[in-house]
């Protein structure tokens, strides 16, 4: 009896073998087959089966967030956004140093102008104290003439103030003191003396307007 049960057993398990074996040829090859065919019809198509591939995983919610978890966290895309953030960097610090050498260059350019200004500031201050000087020794050495000529006999200067040009005699016949071109003029001829008076008045006369 208890053989009898064993051998029952054993029929069992190996129909149920049998059965699991045949509901895998039944689905797998049907659905080998079916890829197999697919991939000929893609291939035939011209469809790029990859590409596909990923086009199709993409849609796939859980496989489309590990991508973008791991393009998220690739050292690739995290070397790339460091490389562009330092040429960056480097062409805000160029754009900085000629900015700085523009400056610079006014900076310089100004004071080239102040120092040439300055320089001329110079030379005219050194011209007007030479015009000064020299104008101050025109007067020195006029006052040492006109000393000269107040110190003369009258007889002498008469003659030689005669002689010169009118406006050159009046200019020292003015600058006597009154006493002393009285008797200078005592010693000239009478029309030198009326002339040169004549013009002494006249003189005395656009003076004192």
């Amino acid at each position: 009896m208890r053989k009898k049960s064993e051998s029952n057993g054993l029929e069992e398990l190996e129909e149920s073998k049998i059965s699991k074996f045949q509901w895998f040829l039944v689905i797998f090859i049907p659905l080998i087959f079916a890829v197999a065919v697919a991939l000929i019809v893609f291939t035939v198509a011209g469809v790029n089966i990859g590409e596909k591939a990923k086009e199709i995983s993409a849609k796939i919610p859980f496989i489309e967030s590990n991508e973008k978890g791991e393009e998220k966290g690739s050292p690739a895309k995290s070397d790339e956004k460091v490389s562009l953030k330092l040429e960056k960097l480097e062409t805000e610090i160029e754009n900085k140093e000629k900015e700085i050498d523009k400056l610079e260059s006014i900076i310089d350019t100004r004071d080239k102008a102040i120092e040439k200004a300055e320089l001329e500031k110079q030379q005219l201050q050194t011209d007007m104290n030479q015009l000064k000087n020299s104008q101050n020794g025109s007067k020195q050495a006029f006052k040492e003439i006109i000393r000269t000529y107040e110190t003369m006999a009258p007889k002498k200067s008469a003659p030689i103030l005669t002689e010169m040009n009118d406006d050159d005699a009046m200019e020292i016949l003015s600058s006597m003191k009154a006493s002393t071109l009285a008797k200078v003029l005592e010693q000239m001829t009478t029309a030198d003396a009326a002339r040169l008076t004549k013009k002494l008045t006249e003189q005395s006369s656009q003076e004192e307007r």
